[in-house]
């Protein structure tokens, strides 16, 4: 496979850079399988529309159809693996000196790939909260009640994601702002950058003087802003970077 062009600037903002950040959205997923949100349901959910079943009304209206559908979605992300996008991102953690990484998505395929430092902007697929006190739930007693209930106040549970409609949890977003605002590179990738308060993230960064890098295979409202823009798959992209700022031929 020939060396993919990274421009040799982007390679020394890389190796000069203390604090790295990167945000990824849906299409660094896509690539390992998992369907966009958007992408159109099959089978029996054929005939639901994801935006009437992401809401609080519609838990309150079917939480046992919500949280089948979401038993759904945890098979198919549960069937698909981390790509060489996830897997270089974890590799770029290793390697630099201050990593964070902020996320849209909730398949926890980054976690999966030896990801540590994961801010989860819209939640986790494969955690419930409490829909009553909003508090995270890690156990619950086995029961045939679906959703089941809450050990603490027999409440329902509820994935814990975001939904329409929701705010993002503020100490996450508080934390993804301020590693934006730290970095010397901020990366995007695989996201549209028409999703707030993710899309201001980039933005962030230039303002605070980073070199904002996006990777993603159609140009976004971001690109004509980025500092370097690498028109790809992630899965390819991302990996000709780390071996080239941190592989073997970068240290003669």
């Amino acid at each position: 496979m020939s060396e993919l062009p990274i421009p040799s600037e982007l390679i020394t903002c890389l190796r000069a850079a203390h604090r790295i950040t990167a945000l990824t959205g849906a299409g660094i997923s896509a690539e390992s399988g998992v369907p966009t949100f958007r992408e159109a349901q099959t089978g029996l959910w054929a005939r639901y529309n994801p935006e009437e079943l992401a809401t609080p009304e519609a838990f309150q209206r079917d939480p046992k159809l919500v949280w089948e559908w979401y038993a759904w979605r945890q098979e198919r992300v549960r069937q698909a693996k981390p790509n060489p996008g996830h897997l270089a991102l974890a590799d770029i953690e290793r390697h630099a000196g201050e990593f964070s990484l902020i996320t849209q998505n909730v398949d926890g395929l980054h976690r999966r790939a030896g990801s540590h430092q994961v801010l989860e902007l819209h939640g986790n697929l494969f955690r419930a909260k409490c829909f009553n006190e909003d508090r995270p739930v890690e156990n619950w007693p086995d029961s045939d009640d679906i959703p089941p209930r809450c050990p603490r106040c027999g409440g329902l549970l509820r994935p814990d994601v975001v939904w329409f409609g929701e705010s993002l949890p503020v100490a996450v977003l508080r934390a993804a702002e301020q590693a934006a605002a730290n970095a010397n590179v901020f990366l995007s990738i695989g996201t549209s950058s028409l999703v707030y308060p993710a899309a201001d993230l980039p933005f962030i960064a230039l303002k605070s003087g980073a070199a904002v890098v996006e990777i993603n295979p159609q140009p976004t409202p971001l690109s004509p802003h980025a500092t370097f823009s690498l028109n790809g798959a992630s899965g390819i992209i991302l990996p000709a970077l780390a071996a080239q700022v941190w592989g073997e031929q970068g240290h003669h």
